[in-house]
């Protein structure tokens, strides 16, 4: 309330019971003696205080504040009564306060006043926390900061801070506004709301009720909108925290927003409550601790001492809790129980996977399965159930469409599901429409799904979410190696699910690809434990363009090595001969060629059994590229020619010119530069005329090599630039840097030294990007650009040969 009338002070005057009159004249900086003096009657005493406060604002909110009590504490209206010749009372309502008897008969009953306190009080509420909060630097610099925003701001300021269950919301808070309360001197309050207690969340009416009394308040409305009211009105004017905790709905802070402009309101919530947006809240998210605070907590709770004794297994206990606040310091609860035993027998005990929750507990209370099962009581019956399901998936990351192809839904359904339980931060929102589980909020839901899904559900769920990246990748493929996608793909899905996204360029399949390798890794190594055999081989094939153009040679060799056992369980011989191929270029590749000559032999073994030229000829060029890596080049001569011939007598362009392009390579190799142009010039026609754009920019760096160390400088640049080019276009970054190499290379025996080193240090940034083992190479090229290099080729083997086997490469 900014301002005061005469006329409300004499209302309220009027209305007021001695006691509280005589509270109104002790406001006065000079009460007087006699308050029922004609001087100081009701127009004295209300002009009096109307001059006081004109002359001191700041009586304004200690005057607003009894106002208010006058106006709860008045007396309420007559009830009457009915009593019998006994005088017992029959009927009526007879709940207050005062008899006026006269004869028996009708009786009159009034509300007696409550007494109203003569100096208000000052609530100091604030819960204990802990002394010191590891961590949490950065989050109580952006509260920090968000106050000193919101003193340009009408109104009090709303912090709203949300996250998962245990992640340390109360405490942060708590610690914060105990370091804020000296500014705050008219009162700090808490309310534990109880959005997820299993007796329900607390009605809002109650917090008010305990703030109010907490001002002295002795008689509080009933009505939720008359207590808010009267709540506004008191605290109009003051400087005030409120604490609200385990809040779960914008619905329950809004009748507890004070009347007072310069004040702090800090929700905690599990939901996000961006509702509370309407009434201008500010939102701060928390996340969980790194390892050197969950590290910092346990010294503090078991003595630096005893954590410096065993490192290992401090960072077992800190992996296993997962930054989760909550398990820390249950964790450490649990270790300064038993001050005799090593932390090595926590750690092993956390270990065991799905009894780590029970292992996290306090007492007989398990503390981190209880907070996990409060915010789960809270979600829908179709929001559960996708919670359980995306618990038992081999994936801790999700987008809508696995989501959906899990549960076998619609899009727009996920995604309104994974939102419900993003929303009780059951799932963490990690951008791009992608969410997250934590590693304990994971184990929580398969254990629920082990306890109320049968295995068959389970299981149905886990091949779809398999089949789901099974799919994309395919459609992945089909755009960057089209002449790759040949054999056959098993999959189902049900008539309102999605497949799997459809690409609109080559860059963003590949980015797709890149980023979610991992995964699909992880779909590969699932399908094998679950003996899903054609699955398995079908996931290493669709990875093709992954393991062409990124070159995770780890990954690479893993996944065909199981695709081939799971090929050969299969017994799907053309499964088994891509296998093979394209295996072998991984080994190659990776710098094992004796092991790739290995399988290529194998793989042409197979297809001559078979009589498949095709991929007879796939297997020699795999041969003679695995020659060529280990610098066998006479020998690698040979099975190209072989390979050539029976590409060209089948029709198969693409083939051809892929051979040209590696017999070009090996005349380089073998410093014959001037007899690999024609071969090389060749390949790059045949290449584009069969629409294969990458090898085709393959063919043209390597003739931009040979161009250079025959001394045609000029257009060996231009070559090498439009090459480099062509790579970053689709994605390449392991080529565009082997041509800014051989840019370097060419810029050096032009003594042109400065060009070198930035061409080299190009290179080196891209080979990083792709950790390619190259990095060394060019790290001693960037310390001396001018060094004498001959015309001798770059010394990797990714360098000295390329392009792996099977229909989508070679």
């Amino acid at each position: 309330m900014d301002a005061i009338t005469l006329d409300a002070i004499e209302g309220a005057l009027s209305r007021a019971s001695t006691t509280a009159r005589a509270t109104a004249a002790a406001l006065l900086p000079d009460p007087p003696a006699d308050l029922p003096d004609q001087a100081t009657g009701e127009g004295g005493l209300a002009r009096a205080l109307l001059d006081a406060v004109s002359r001191n604002p700041a009586l304004l909110r200690d005057l607003t504040h009894w106002m208010a009590v006058v106006e709860a504490e008045a007396p309420r209206e007559v009830s009457t009564v009915r009593v019998d010749h006994r005088n017992t009372v029959v009927g009526g309502d007879h709940r207050a306060g005062i008899v006026q008897a006269g004869t028996v008969g009708d009786i009159h009953w009034h509300a007696a006043p409550a007494p109203v306190p003569a100096a208000l009080p000052v609530p100091r509420q604030l819960i204990a926390g802990p002394r010191r909060l590891a961590g949490r630097e950065r989050d109580l610099e952006a509260l920090d900061a968000l106050r000193l925003g919101a003193e340009r701001r009408d109104g009090p300021l709303v912090a709203v801070v949300n996250g998962p269950a245990g992640v340390g919301k109360t405490a942060l808070v708590s610690y914060w506004l105990r370091g804020q309360a000296d500014d705050f001197p008219d009162g700090q309050l808490y309310a534990d709301l109880r959005g997820h207690a299993p007796e329900g969340p607390a009605d809002p009416s109650e917090a008010l009720g305990m703030f109010l009394r907490a001002f002295g308040m002795n008689s509080i409305p009933s009505g939720l909108a008359e207590a808010a009211a009267l709540w506004r009105s008191v605290t109009a004017g003051r400087r005030l925290i409120l604490m609200l905790d385990n809040v779960i709905s914008a619905a329950q802070v809004r009748p507890l927003l004070p009347g007072a402009e310069q004040s702090i309101v800090a929700v905690t919530s599990r939901r996000r409550l961006t509702g509370l947006g309407l009434e201008g809240a500010v939102f701060q998210p928390l996340g969980f601790l790194d390892d050197d605070a969950s590290a910092e907590i346990l010294r503090q709770r078991l003595g630096a001492g005893r954590v410096a004794a065993e490192p290992a297994a401090t960072r077992r206990v800190v992996d296993r809790c997962g930054g989760l606040a909550l398990a820390v310091c249950v964790a450490a609860a649990r270790m300064a129980a038993r001050p005799g035993q090593p932390l090595a027998a926590t750690a092993e005990a956390l270990d065991r996977g799905a009894e780590r929750l029970t292992v996290l507990r306090v007492g007989e209370g398990i503390a981190v399965q209880s907070a996990l099962d409060a915010s789960y009581r809270f979600l829908r019956e179709d929001s559960a159930a996708l919670y359980r399901l995306l618990g038992v998936l081999p994936f801790a990351e999700f987008t809508p469409e696995l989501a959906a192809a899990a549960a076998g839904l619609g899009r727009t359904d996920a995604e309104r599901r994974t939102d419900a339980l993003a929303e009780v931060s059951l799932l963490e929102e990690l951008g791009d429409e992608r969410h997250r589980f934590h590693d304990l909020v994971r184990l929580h839901a398969r254990g629920l799904a082990e306890a109320r899904d049968p295995e068959p559900v389970r299981t149905a769920a886990v091949r779809r979410a398999l089949e789901w990246y099974l799919a994309t990748a395919t459609a992945a493929e089909e755009l960057i190696s089209p002449s790759h996608r040949t054999l056959d793909r098993d999959y189902e899905f049900p008539p309102d699910a999605e497949p799997g996204p459809r690409f609109a360029t080559e860059k963003a399949a590949l980015g797709w690809l890149g980023r979610e390798q991992r995964h699909l890794m992880t779909a590969l190594r699932t399908a094998v434990d679950a003996r899903w055999n054609g699955l398995a081989w079908q996931l290493a094939d669709a990875m093709w363009p992954l393991f062409l153009r990124l070159r995770p040679y780890d990954l690479w060799v893993e996944a065909h090595r199981l695709g081939l056992d799971a090929a050969r369980r299969d017994r799907h011989a053309q499964g088994e001969l891509r296998m093979l191929t394209s295996g072998g270029a991984g080994l190659r590749n990776s710098g094992h060629p004796e092991e790739a000559v290995v399988w290529f032999g194998q793989a042409l073994d197979l297809a001559r059994l078979h009589g498949d030229r095709y991929m007879e000829a796939q297997a020699l060029h795999g041969i003679g590229q695995s020659y060529h890596l280990a610098g066998r080049l006479d020998e690698a001569v040979g099975p190209f020619a072989e390979a050539l011939g029976i590409r060209e007598a089948i029709g198969y362009r693409r083939g051809a010119g892929l051979s040209r392009l590696c017999l070009g390579d090996v005349a380089l190799s073998g410093g014959r530069p001037g007899d690999a142009v024609e071969p090389l010039r060749r390949a790059r026609a045949d290449l584009l005329t069969a629409s294969d754009p990458y090898d085709a920019a393959r063919a043209l760096a390597l003739l931009g090599r040979a161009l250079g160390e025959v001394g045609e400088t000029d257009l060996a640049e231009r070559h090498l630039r439009k090459a480099a080019e062509e790579f970053r276009d689709r994605g390449s970054a392991h080529w565009e840097a082997r041509s800014w190499e051989l840019l370097g290379l060419l810029y050096q025996r032009s003594d042109r030294p400065d060009d070198a080193r930035r061409a080299f240090e190009r290179s080196l940034r891209l080979y990083e990007s792709v950790g390619a083992p190259d990095a060394d190479r060019l790290t001693e090229r960037v310390a001396r650009p001018g060094g004498a290099t001959g015309t001798s080729p770059p010394e990797s083997p990714a360098l000295s040969s390329d392009g792996p086997p099977g229909p989508g490469a070679n």
